[in-house]
């Protein structure tokens, strides 16, 4: 897409984000709380899943040469219209998912406060949220355009700075994209290991603790030791499921189709 095609295609993605949250999420986590709080666990997991499957989902297309070009003809098919519906669908979809895991967390902190207090507190969560994530992702999205206009000053400090940030931008977003893939096998990977706890099935949350008390006990950076293990043990397990999913969705049909 052409980059002045960017913003609005963000700005879609967040409008579509807040119809979510103030339409679907919100009432639907107040109805929760109110009526089936037993359920936020089970929820969590789900969500949990689905954002492992999806990190995971991209490790298999890195490894597998499936971003390298290759284009499926289906997608080749789509006129550029339908290519940026389908982009905003995908984006609006993954964000509904990561804002139902923060709502539902949220949410569980706010289960003894009235239902008028967590309705608001949900509605700045995810209005706060969503101002800050897409606000960010536009500043992204537009600072190559920054670096280049600084290219163009008189000072020669300036029209360095500028190249750099150029220059930078494709390190930068690829930097992103892997630190986002880590992230959600952490994340998805920590939210299994919590509800496992939920059901004392504490066998692998039981690991994990012990994972991190063990790196704990470095001097000076224990604290910081710790949590990258427990952080790295709750991804494996996030990568393990996601990986369990991806062989589930994408190997099994394939065998079916060629048996046949």
């Amino acid at each position: 897409f052409s980059p002045q095609r960017e913003l609005p295609i963000i700005g879609k993605i967040a409008i579509g984000s807040l119809k979510n949250k103030f339409l679907i999420l919100l009432p639907g986590a107040l109805v929760i709380s109110a009526f089936a709080p037993w359920a936020l666990t089970p929820l969590l997991m789900m969500g949990g899943a689905y954002l492992c499957f999806e990190a995971s989902e991209k490790i298999w297309e890195k490894l597998a040469g499936h971003d390298q070009g290759e284009t499926a003809p289906d997608e080749l098919a789509l006129s550029s219209a339908e290519q940026e519906k389908k982009m905003v669908g995908s984006a609006i979809r993954t964000d509904l998912i990561l804002s139902a895991e923060i709502t539902a967390i949220a949410l569980a902190d706010l289960a003894e406060r009235p239902l008028a207090t967590q309705a608001a507190a949900l509605a700045v969560v995810g209005l706060l949220i969503t101002v800050a994530v897409y606000g960010a992702v536009a500043l992204i999205v537009k600072m190559d355009d920054i670096g280049l206009h600084l290219a163009q000053r008189r000072l020669a400090s300036t029209r360095a700075l500028g190249r750099g940030l150029v220059r930078a931008m494709p390190m930068v977003l690829t930097g992103l994209a892997t630190i986002g893939t880590g992230a959600m096998l952490w994340v998805g990977g920590g939210i299994l290991v919590h509800g496992l706890h939920e059901y004392h099935l504490d066998l692998v949350p039981g690991v994990i603790e012990g994972l991190g008390q063990a790196a704990g006990q470095v001097p000076l950076i224990g604290p910081v030791t710790g949590w990258l293990a427990t952080a790295t043990a709750s991804a494996v397990v996030g990568l393990v499921t996601g990986g369990v999913i991806v062989a589930i969705l994408h190997f099994i049909p394939r065998g079916k189709r060629a048996a046949h």
